[in-house]
C-alpha cells in the first residue's frame, strides 16, 4: 500500500522541533484520522517510540473550529483535509502540520484562542433579553438581511482569518476580522440594534477597524464569510458613530 510522510512541527513554547511519521495512505483518510493512528501507535519515522501528538478536535464536520492548524502552510480545518487531495495538489508525499502562529502555543498543535473569545465579549457579541415570557412575534427582516445574517452567523471562531491576516501581529492590537464581522451580525438584529453604539464604541478603541485590505481572510475562511465586506461596512458605521458623538445626535437605531 502507498505510504506518505506526516511531518509535524511540535513541542512546547520553550522548544519546538519537526518530527516525521510514516503512515499508510487509506481511502478518504484525513488529517484527524492520521493523528489518531499516530496516537494508537506513537512511533516516528526512525522507529522511536515518542509522546503522541497533541491536537484539538470536536465536531469532525467543520462546525466547531477547534481543529484549526497550518496544513502545508495554510490555515484550515484538519477534519476536512483529505490526505490524498493534499498529496495531489502539491505533488509531494510529505504533508506538513504546524500550530497556528497568531495564538499562544500550549503544546504541539494545540493553541489558545482566548484572545478571540475575549474580543467577542468586548464586542458584546450576544443579544440581550429581559425575560423568558412570551412577547409575540418580533419585527420582520427582509430576505436579503436574513441571508446576510445567516452567512455571518456561520462563523465558528476557528481563527483561520486571524492567522492569515498580516495586520494581526505582535506589533499591532488589531483584533482580527472575525469579531468585527460579528458586530455587523448583532447590529443588524432587530433587538441587537439597541446596543449598536456600545459595539461601535468598542471598535473605536485602539484596536479599531485596522484592515489593510489584503483579503487573505476571505481566501482562508472555511465558511466563505464576506469578511472584507463586513470590515468595510463596520468602518463606515464607526465613522457615522463618531459624527453622532461629535454633534450629539442620537443613534437612530437606539431610539
Amino acid at each position: 500500500m502507498k505510504k506518505f510522510i506526516l511531518k509535524v512541527f511540535r513541542g512546547s513554547p520553550e522548544k519546538q522541533y519537526w518530527e516525521e511519521f510514516e503512515l499508510e495512505l487509506k481511502p478518504f483518510y484525513n488529517i484527524i484520522s492520521a493523528l489518531m493512528d499516530i496516537q494508537k501507535s506513537p512511533y516516528n519515522r526512525k522507529g522511536e517510540k515518542v509522546t503522541p501528538v497533541a491536537w484539538e478536535q470536536g465536531c469532525l464536520e467543520e462546525v466547531c473550529g477547534s481543529c484549526s492548524m497550518l496544513i502545508n502552510g495554510k490555515p484550515r480545518q484538519a477534519c476536512t483535509a483529505l490526505i490524498e487531495r493534499l498529496i495531489e495538489s502539491t505533488g509531494s508525499s510529505t504533508v506538513t502540520l504546524a500550530p497556528m502562529t497568531k495564538f499562544t502555543l500550549i503544546r504541539d498543535l494545540v493553541v489558545s484562542r482566548d484572545t478571540m473569545f475575549n474580543n467577542l465579549k468586548k464586542m458584546h457579541a450576544w443579544i440581550d433579553v429581559d425575560g423568558f415570557f412570551e412577547r409575540g412575534v418580533g419585527p420582520k427582516m427582509s430576505p436579503q438581511v436574513q441571508d446576510t445574517r445567516y452567512k455571518l452567523s456561520t462563523c465558528m471562531t476557528c481563527g483561520c482569518c486571524s492567522e492569515a491576516c498580516p495586520q494581526v501581529n505582535e506589533h499591532s492590537s488589531f483584533m482580527g476580522p472575525a469579531p468585527i464581522s460579528q458586530v455587523r451580525l448583532f447590529n443588524s438584529h432587530p433587538t441587537g440594534k439597541m446596543q449598536a453604539s456600545e459595539r461601535l464604541h468598542a471598535l473605536m478603541e485602539k484596536e479599531g477597524v485596522g484592515c489593510g485590505n489584503s483579503q487573505n481572510c476571505v481566501e482562508v475562511c472555511p465558511k466563505e464569510i464576506p469578511l472584507t465586506e463586513s470590515l468595510a461596512e463596520m468602518g463606515r458605521e464607526v465613522s457615522k458613530q463618531a459624527f453622532r458623538d461629535l454633534f450629539g445626535s442620537p443613534n437612530p437605531e437606539e431610539k
